[in-house]
């Protein structure tokens, strides 16, 4: 019988493996996962695939998915692009909304993980513009050009621009994902809620890919 033992060994590393693949093979199904839109939103991203992040820096929600998404955003290949597009449900989230385009026009989208931990975790009002400002230049940022850019013709034709994307999408709530501009994607239809997000982005973006083929 002892001889046998080395094969068991394998036997459990092959069982191991094939559980392995099979989690990184997480399936997501129509209609219950995600969903797919009735009338398909032009992309811009050419022969990139297209993934669009509804959000706002005001929303919980959405700064819970950061956790998991900000990660993922750091790997996206190649042949995917990626944009965050600001809503404005309410008044305040108007100049968050700016805060981003800010952030974006002075390459510092990797602030965007501090933003939510200040207005969430450390309670700075960023909405109001001063502590802004004041929290922009505390964070490296030069002065002159966030208020230069902050009510610029360029940052106000952006946020013109995300209210007609939300619109256009049908946007009523945040986070809200989309792939392609055909599969909507929200992490409450997810069984591990935002955690899952990341894996349906993957296989949505696969998805994609298979159907302009």
């Amino acid at each position: 019988m002892l001889r046998w033992l080395p094969n068991l060994k394998w036997i459990a590393l092959g069982l191991l493996s094939v559980s392995l693949n099979a989690g990184a093979q997480q399936q997501f199904t129509e209609g219950k996962e995600f969903t797919r839109l009735k009338n398909p939103q032009p992309i811009e991203s050419g022969a990139k695939i297209e993934v669009i992040e509804f959000y706002s820096y005001g929303c919980p929600h959405c700064r819970d998915l950061e956790e998991h998404l900000g990660p993922w955003i750091k790997k996206v290949p190649s042949n995917v692009s990626f944009k965050r597009v600001p809503v404005a449900f309410q008044a305040a989230w108007v100049n968050l909304g700016k805060i981003y385009y800010t952030l974006e026009a002075l390459e510092r989208d990797d602030l965007s993980a501090k933003v939510f931990q200040s207005i969430h975790s450390a309670n700075v009002k960023l909405h109001e513009e001063k502590n802004f400002f004041d929290w922009a230049k505390a964070n490296g940022l030069d002065e002159t050009k966030v208020k230069d850019l902050w009510n610029s013709f360029s940052l106000n034709s952006k946020m013109n621009r995300a209210k007609t994307l939300a619109t256009n999408y049908g946007v009523d709530g945040v986070p809200m994902l989309f792939v392609d501009g055909k599969f909507k994607l929200q992490p409450h239809m997810l069984p591990g809620l935002h955690k899952d997000i990341p894996a349906a982005l993957d296989f949505l973006i696969a998805r994609a890919k298979s159907e302009r083929k």
